[in-house]
């Protein structure tokens, strides 16, 4: 009970991070890029210690952000990308050669490199790969900002759920 409670809070989390991040007016010149607000929640929820959660909320809140704020094809590419990145991410975090910020850096360029494989598919031409080294960049620092604020709250939620563990009144 108590799993599907915190399971639902971090998917409405993940939820408002994707509104907030819809409402924003970000234009960097090139389509697609985002700061990645939700996959914040998908950093914390690996380093909470289940993967199988942090994985189905990732799905969960793609598939409803999708059709709450996007359309068919947004699930799409969010979906390629969110399946690449939480594989390196999941891999980064159990290899221990990243940090949490690495592992979150990782999340964000594989997350892009993901979307832009898609679209190579769906526009049927390669050309859409010039893009690859700015959505680097973009998922490198997005990534870094992300896992640092993930870094910083990670500990608190530790704490938070140590508390939580000894109280058995759910």
């Amino acid at each position: 009970m108590k799993k599907t409670a915190e399971m639902g809070l971090f998917l409405a989390l993940a939820l408002i991070l994707s509104y907030v991040e819809s409402l924003l007016p970000l234009s960097f010149g090139i389509p697609g890029i985002k700061l990645g607000l939700p996959n914040l929640i998908v950093v914390l929820l690996l380093y909470q210690g289940d993967a199988r959660q942090a994985g189905l909320v990732n799905f969960l809140r793609i598939m409803l952000s999708g059709f709450l704020f996007s359309n068919l094809y947004g699930i799409l590419y969010a979906l390629a990308g969110a399946v690449l990145s939480f594989m390196a991410m999941l891999l980064g975090k159990r290899t221990g050669w990243f940090s949490i910020v690495g592992v979150s850096v990782l999340g964000g360029v594989l997350h892009n490199i993901g979307q832009i494989l898609v679209a190579m598919m769906v526009v049927e031409t390669f050309y859409v790969g010039y893009y690859i080294p700015f959505l680097i960049v973009a998922g490198t620092v997005t990534g870094a900002v992300l896992g640092s604020v993930a870094m910083e709250l990670v500990p608190y939620l530790r704490k938070v759920s140590l508390a939580r563990g000894s109280d058995d009144s759910c």
